[in-house]
């Protein structure tokens, strides 16, 4: 678990971790090996939920060894499909990070929500629905590992 304090809304018992797979931690389809171990830093405090619609069959193999769950998602209105996953687990409990259009509910729903407009762009809707917006998903990782680099991002 995660203690955080979001200015301006309170104190949050963060449990979960939601991370998009493609265009956020993977890009060009490949996860860093620098991307892999900070989410298995974060995984020692957080449950760690991938989530994808694995079209191409390969996502497990992808994430390897990474401590985090791989979620599969059916193909099309994976939109949807996020956002309910969010709010099934606890989305006070949440932070979701993503950059694709069908990411917007799931930033939207999350006690925070971070947009990663990285090397693949990130779609305005899910821009607009995030608290905060990073270029890359390591910096998205290091908001959450670092406690007051959020903090002075969403003070008032």
């Amino acid at each position: 678990m995660l203690h955080m304090e979001i200015p301006g809304r309170g104190e949050y018992n963060i449990e979960f971790l939601v991370l998009d797979m493609n265009g956020t931690i993977a890009t060009d389809g490949r996860i860093s090996a620098k991307v892999k171990d900070k989410i298995n830093l974060l995984a020692k405090r957080l449950r760690v939920y991938i989530l994808t619609a694995d079209t191409r069959g390969d996502a497990q193999e992808k994430i390897g060894r990474t401590k985090a769950e791989l979620v599969r998602l059916d193909e099309g209105e994976e939109a949807p499909q996020k956002g309910r996953f969010i709010r099934e687990i606890g989305a006070e409990r949440t932070i979701a990070v993503g950059n694709g259009y069908n990411d917007q509910l799931m930033v939207k729903e999350a006690a925070l929500g971070i947009a990663v407009i990285g090397r693949e762009g990130a779609a305005m809707e899910t821009i607009s629905n995030a608290d905060v917006v990073v270029n890359d998903v390591l910096d998205a990782l290091d908001l959450i590992l670092k406690p007051l680099r959020h903090r002075a991002t969403l003070r008032g």
